[in-house]
């Protein structure tokens, strides 16, 4: 097929953005061929700055010679005239459902810009710091039998299969607090978990990867060791795909699957209720 055109797609926000760009993405992975150039403006809350966007978005209509997509969470009225003064498609997440919203409830949205910040705040945001804290405490293993009855999950796998930035994830998104263990060839050679988890088992969950791809990741930290070795990384997988069946965890392999799709499953699994942020 001919190379598409390349197009610049804004994500615009008066807050951090994030709300935007998630959607975007998540509507533009829908069209893989699609030659996007990707810019995020965040905490567009006022006229001044909504002008100068649409500067920005008839600049880049004129470098790409195609109109750009605009993906905007503003709620301000006034900021949302002042960017749409630029030619664009312009996908108004807000637009789309706070009116369906106003009608089924029945009551006026505030329009008020970074309300959804405020909620978060009061409902979970000291969780999520507390959560983000306990995944860097209790990271790689380090943990006290005390300690890990506060988890809210336990990873294992052997090193560098994904457990740190899936805990870290799980608290920044979820404000769960998850601690990992790096299955070692000193339990395989026990042939045991190691520590204390058997006391936690229904909180544990495993992760594995494909042999080549962990050396590959393991070359990049310890080039041309044995630890990084194909035949060595093909040994840790299958020892400890065998002690999680014998233990009877539950386990994925993650190695073509998102965070976010390895945590939506850790929650799921071990049935965590928590909202995302």
């Amino acid at each position: 097929m001919p190379d598409t055109p390349p197009r610049t797609v804004f994500f615009i926000s008066d807050g951090t953005g994030i709300t935007a760009e998630t959607l975007g993405h998540s509507l533009l992975a829908q069209f893989p061929e699609a030659n996007c150039r990707q810019v995020r403006i965040p905490f567009v809350d006022d006229l001044d700055k909504a002008i100068d966007c649409a500067s920005q978005v008839r600049e880049a209509a004129r470098q790409d010679g195609v109109r750009p997509i605009v993906f905007s969470t503003l709620v301000n009225p006034e900021t949302v005239a002042g960017l749409r003064q630029a030619d664009a498609l312009f996908i108004d997440l807000f637009e789309q459902f706070i009116g369906p919203l106003e009608t089924e409830l029945g009551q006026r949205s505030t329009h008020a810009v970074g309300r959804f910040h405020g909620i978060a705040d009061s409902n979970g945001y000291m969780a999520r710091i507390e959560a983000i804290n306990f995944a860097m405490a209790h990271d790689d293993g380090i943990s006290s039998d005390g300690e890990l009855a506060e988890a809210d999950v336990i990873l294992v796998g052997v090193s560098r299969s994904g457990k740190t930035p899936t805990s870290l994830y799980l608290a920044v998104q979820f404000g769960v607090k998850a601690a990992n263990y790096p299955l070692i060839p000193e339990d395989f050679e026990r042939n045991k978990l190691p520590g204390e988890l058997h006391r936690y088992r229904s909180k544990l969950f495993g992760l594995t990867i494909a042999p080549e791809r962990l050396a590959q990741i393991r070359q990049e930290r310890r080039p041309d060791s044995r630890y990084a070795s194909l035949e060595n990384c093909r040994y840790e997988i299958d020892a400890a795909q065998k002690l999680m069946r014998r233990e009877n965890i539950r386990w994925l392999e993650s190695t073509a699957k998102s965070i976010e799709e390895i945590s939506a499953t850790i929650l799921q699994a071990v049935r965590l209720n928590k909202p995302g942020y």
